[in-house]
């Protein structure tokens, strides 16, 4: 199982594996309140796809399609994740205050897909 989670909301043992997937670190967290297994920065998107982005949420069709393509040449950075999913809950954490429209949602999203 593969859930989401922001890093505002307080870690749980049932999150299982939790994994950072944002490329930057979110602003006014401590690391170890976060109790993290993995920071995955690699995993996130681009800093120019990122930018182009720029949560607007008129633009996530195409943000979705130009992650997938991100991503589908970049398999080795998501061994990490499919291990851990095998072994049992990961939990994508991110920091973006849209909880529909992020990278964490995204990559959720391919993982289950493919």
């Amino acid at each position: 199982m593969i859930r989401i989670k922001r890093v505002y909301e307080q870690p749980e043992i049932d999150d299982g594996v939790r994994i950072l997937v944002d490329r930057l670190w979110p602003r006014g967290v401590k690391k170890e309140d976060l109790r993290l297994n993995y920071w995955l920065k690699e995993i996130s998107p681009s800093d120019e796809l990122r930018k182009w982005f720029g949560h607007d949420v008129d633009k996530w069709p195409e943000f979705l399609q130009r992650y997938f393509d991100e991503l589908d040449h970049n398999p080795e950075h998501l061994k990490t994740i499919r291990a851990a999913a095998e072994q049992g809950t990961v939990t994508l954490i991110y920091a973006a205050k849209d909880e529909e429209h992020n990278n964490a949602v995204a990559l959720q999203a391919y993982l289950t897909e493919h």
